[in-house]
């Protein structure tokens, strides 16, 4: 797959197959000691497992029915052949340990450890479906509380030693993204103001607040009383307290709904300045089109059209809110990649 040159338009990128997408590895594939151990904290032989195949990391991810009925929700990856997920989870753990689980709309922590040279993850198992896509407003504004409530439980990072940071320091290409895409793509419209709204972004005020920093459709559950759960907190920093949402937002808005409405009137994101929007919009699409100059791992084989897809939404709003010309009117597919 080539790379992007320059803007791809909305109508032209492909969607992924939600709740489809991960390549993971399942219950029998477990190594038997790490079988084993679990069904010794469940208290007894696992008689169901189903996998979950959204994401697109490869650790095992499945709801496990027990023989006598009891479920839960089990992560697990190798210390050495899926570091990068052994530590997702690990950090996961250490999250979800030190938030006051009571308050916040999330799967409790039961238990954590490392068995063998694999991390485990037990989580309470939620009943609940995902939002539907395409976005519906009400599946939407129901996620957008779920982050409003997280923003009201911390109020600013949680207390204990979660080792926090700011996101543009957690992942510093949503400040030199664009440089990268200048340097591999110079014709990308709109550098020198894409660069200058990154660089913004970093200095954004009020940006202390524990955000989730990976709001996508597959992290949420939506719940039979008409609420939502948060899930996969692995990746959690610091920023402005609105990120979640506008990130959440973007998406929505490519599929049809009204993200504007929803953004001036949502509690989560009304007041916000327009133009740290679009610092945040610029810094956000900026690292997901560099991140497009990257191999696609096998491991996750839509990482790359999530990828495109993910750049062309916010690629469009910002563009519509910049006043920009439309992707279509900047040049023929041969330019684009």
């Amino acid at each position: 797959m080539t790379r992007m040159h320059q803007p791809l338009p909305l109508s032209e990128a492909r969607p992924v197959p939600h709740g489809a997408t991960a390549r993971r590895i399942v219950w029998p594939q477990l190594p038997v000691v790490v079988r084993r151990r679990i069904e010794e904290r469940l208290g007894s032989p696992v008689a169901e497992a189903r996998t979950q195949d959204s994401g697109f990391t490869p650790g095992f991810a499945s709801r496990l029915t027990a023989e006598d009925g009891r479920r839960v929700f089990v992560k697990a990856a190798s210390l050495t052949a899926q570091r990068r997920s052994a530590a997702s989870y690990a950090r996961e753990a250490r999250t979800l340990a030190l938030l006051p689980a009571e308050r916040l709309p999330l799967a409790p922590l039961l238990w954590c450890e490392e068995v063998e040279g694999w991390y485990v993850v037990a989580l309470a198992d939620v009943e609940g479906r995902p939002p539907r896509r395409p976005w519906v407003e009400d599946d939407l504004r129901r996620c957008l509380d779920a982050l409003a409530a997280v923003h009201a439980a911390t109020s600013g990072a949680p207390a204990g030693d979660l080792g926090l940071a700011p996101l543009h320091e957690e992942v510093p290409t949503l400040v030199t993204g664009w440089d990268e895409v200048a340097a591999a793509a110079p014709e990308w419209p709109h550098l020198a103001e894409l660069r200058q709204l990154a660089r913004a972004f970093a200095a954004l005020p009020d940006a202390d607040h524990f955000v989730h920093a990976d709001a996508r459709d597959d992290n949420f559950l939506l719940t039979d009383d008409g609420g939502a759960v948060i899930c996969d907190w692995g990746w959690p920093g610091l920023g402005p307290r609105w990120v979640d949402a506008v990130a959440l937002l973007a998406s929505a808005r490519a599929e049809g709904v009204d993200a504007g409405t929803v953004l001036a009137e949502h509690p989560l994101t009304s007041g916000v300045p327009a133009e740290d929007v679009d610092a945040w919009l610029a810094a956000l699409c900026g690292c997901t089109v560099e991140s497009d100059l990257r191999p696609v791992p096998t491991s996750s084989p839509y990482l790359g059209v999530h990828r495109r897809w993910q750049a062309a939404a916010l690629w469009d709003w910002l563009a519509e809110r910049r006043g920009w010309a439309p992707s279509h009117d900047l040049g023929g597919p041969d330019r684009r990649w």
